[in-house]
């Protein structure tokens, strides 16, 4: 569903929001070990935008850039871990995790692909292209992001949520193009890398009743404590 699946429900994107609160608390963590002043730290400075624009409590921020930057005297440790495998129905699934517990979050992933398939290192990621996804918005009358992507040296665009523009990048030029955007009239809202599905499955092909199982299977994962981002191979 696009670069990364989200709840499409309200009652699950409701319930998702406390969890968002806690991914992004993950990232301005490790973002903060580089300093915790956003002006100074590009990393930080993006996701506290992106927490910002989601509207997490000024506190929870503030605790998680002074927990990561080792102003608290906690000590934080997460560890990244990726997972391959199916939903139901044979949807290929990406899925990457920030934990402070590897078995925990290994036997967690064990138990939630009970109802999919959990696969081996490269099984499914044959089946995605690892980009940079990077997330903007036109801030200066006419810019134009045809124009932007080939300025900034990005591989591709398409349309992203509300009104903005999802920039595609090689792994590489993440950055590059994140810092060239604004002087083509773009504000950068959020720039990662993640996994775009090559041969997506059309959820017309589905039953309404497997559409659901597969939405279920996902929501699940994504309820996840050690889950940060879940990539599926579904056109939308």
């Amino acid at each position: 569903m696009g670069a990364q699946w989200k709840a499409k429900h309200k009652d699950l994107a409701a319930n998702a929001k406390g969890r968002l609160f806690g991914k992004l608390a993950k990232d301005i963590m490790i973002a903060a070990r580089h300093g915790a002043d956003p002006a100074a730290n590009s990393k930080l400075r993006l996701v506290v935008e992106q927490a910002r624009k989601v509207s997490m409590p000024k506190e929870t921020l503030e605790r998680a850039i002074k927990k990561g930057a080792g102003l608290t005297g906690e000590a934080v440790h997460f560890e990244y871990t990726l997972y391959e495998g199916f939903a139901p129905h044979r949807v290929p699934v990406m899925v990457e995790c920030l934990t402070d517990n590897v078995n925990r979050a290994a036997s967690e992933m064990r138990v939630l692909f009970r109802k999919g398939q959990l696969g081996t290192s490269g099984s499914v990621g044959w089946d995605f292209d690892h980009l940079g996804l990077i997330e903007a918005e036109a801030t200066t009358a006419g810019a134009d992001a045809e124009v932007a992507a080939i300025e900034a040296g990005a591989q591709d665009f398409e349309p992203g949520d509300e009104g903005a523009t999802l920039f595609l990048t090689a792994p590489t030029d993440l950055d590059l193009v994140s810092r060239t955007l604004p002087a083509h009239g773009f504000t950068v809202l959020s720039a990662r890398l993640g996994y775009r599905p090559k041969n997506p499955v059309d959820p017309a092909s589905l039953s309404a009743e497997q559409l659901d199982e597969v939405e279920g299977f996902l929501a699940a994962l994504d309820a996840s404590e050690d889950v940060q981002h879940v990539f599926a191979g579904l056109q939308g």
